[in-house]
C-alpha cells in the first residue's frame, strides 16, 4: 500500500487535533507517515502510532524554532524523496499554507489548501486516478473537487474535515537526515509573545462556534454568547458588523475578511447572514440561527432556527445545558 505523509502539528510533542483527523484521511488513501518536526517526537509517536501511523519520521534541530518556514520545507523535501508518497497532507493553518505553497514548488507539483474532504480518485468522477481534494469555493456557493495533475500532491485541509479515529497502528520512529539550504536561516524569529489564553479552543480548530452579530447590541452583551460558549465547550466568534462596532476582537472574526470555521456545530446568534459572514461558516456541519427577525438571510443556510429575541432564548439554552451536564 501506497505512503502517505502527514505533516504533524504540535507544540512540544503535544499532537494538536487537526493532525489526528489528516492521519483519519490518510488511511483513505494509503499508509500515513508523520512527519515529526521538533522537540518531542518521542512523544508524539505514540499519540500518532494510536491514529494510524505506521512510521513516525522525527527531526529536531534549533532551524525549526529559531527561523521562519524553510527548515521545515526542507525536512518535508527530505521526507518525500525518502518515502516517494502519494500524498503530502498539512493541515490549513496560516503557516501550513504556507509550507505547503513552498513544498509544492520544490516538487515541481500542485497544491490545493483549504480542502474540506481527501479522497482517492479512482472511480468516483476525479477522473485519472490519484488523489482529490474537495473545497467548498465562493462563499461555499460552489463544490470543486481538484486533483494535481503531475508530481506528489500536497494538500492543506481544514480543520473538522474528519472525525478523530482511533486505529492502532506501528508508529515506528525513525530519524529524518536533513540538510538545510543557504535560504533556510535567511528569516530569524527575533521574538515571541504569547497570546493571553481564555481557556476556550481555537476558533479554526473547535468543534463547536457559538457566534454573536449585531443582534448582541453591545460588547457587555457578549457575555451572553461566552456562557453558551462555555456550557458546551466551543469558541466564541463575531460578525463583522460586531468586530466593526469593537464590541468583540477583531482575532474573533468569522467571516471573508475574518478567520473561516468549519464546525461540527456552528450556531449564529443575532446574526443577519450576510455574503461576508457565510463566506466563513458555511461548511459547518450543523447550522443554528437564533434571530427574532424571521427574514434574516441566515435561515436560508440553517439546519435548525429559532425565531426569537437571543436574550430570552440563549440563557434559556444556556441553563438546559448546564443542568443535563450537571
Amino acid at each position: 500500500m501506497a505512503d502517505v505523509l502527514v505533516v504533524v502539528d504540535h507544540v512540544d510533542g503535544v499532537v494538536r487535533k487537526p493532525t489526528l483527523e489528516l492521519l483519519t484521511l490518510a488511511r483513505r488513501l494509503g499508509e500515513p507517515v508523520a512527519v515529526h518536526l521538533g522537540p518531542g517526537g518521542g512523544a508524539a509517536a505514540r499519540v500518532l502510532g494510536e491514529h494510524g501511523a505506521v512510521r513516525v519520521l522525527v527531526a529536531d534541530a534549533p532551524e525549526f524554532a529559531e527561523f521562519l518556514v524553510v527548515p521545515k520545507v526542507d525536512a518535508l523535501q527530505a521526507a518525500v524523496e525518502a518515502v516517494g508518497p502519494v500524498a503530502v497532507l498539512v493541515s490549513s493553518s496560516g503557516e501550513g499554507k504556507e509550507v505547503a505553497a513552498r513544498l509544492a514548488l520544490r516538487l515541481g507539483s500542485g497544491v490545493i489548501t483549504d480542502a474540506v474532504d481527501v479522497r482517492p480518485g479512482d472511480g468516483d468522477g476525479g477522473g485519472g486516478g490519484g488523489v482529490v481534494a474537495v473545497q467548498s469555493v465562493f462563499a461555499a456557493s460552489f463544490t470543486a473537487v481538484s486533483r494535481v495533475t503531475r508530481g506528489v500532491p500536497v494538500v492543506a485541509v481544514k480543520p473538522n474535515a474528519a472525525p478523530v479515529e482511533v486505529a492502532a497502528a506501528a508508529g515506528v520512529v525513525e530519524e529524518l537526515a536533513v540538510e538545510f539550504g543557504e535560504s533556510a536561516r535567511g528569516t530569524r524569529v527575533v521574538s515571541r509573545t504569547p497570546r493571553a489564553s481564555t481557556g476556550r479552543p481555537e476558533l479554526t480548530e473547535a468543534a463547536i462556534v457559538v457566534s454573536g452579530g449585531r443582534g448582541v447590541n453591545g460588547a457587555e452583551n457578549f457575555a451572553v454568547i461566552e456562557a453558551l460558549a462555555d456550557a458546551l465547550g466551543a469558541a466564541v466568534g463575531a460578525s463583522r458588523a460586531a468586530v466593526d462596532a469593537g464590541w468583540y476582537p477583531h482575532a474573533n472574526q468569522v467571516g471573508q475578511t475574518g478567520k473561516s470555521v468549519s464546525p461540527q456545530l456552528y450556531i449564529a446568534n443575532g446574526i443577519s447572514g450576510a455574503i461576508q459572514h457565510r463566506a466563513g461558516m458555511q461548511t459547518s456541519k450543523t447550522i443554528v440561527a437564533v434571530n427574532k427577525d424571521a427574514e434574516a438571510p441566515i435561515f436560508d443556510l440553517v439546519d435548525f432556527g429559532v425565531v426569537g429575541d437571543l436574550f430570552q432564548v440563549v440563557p434559556q439554552l444556556t441553563e438546559e445545558i448546564t443542568a443535563r451536564k450537571s
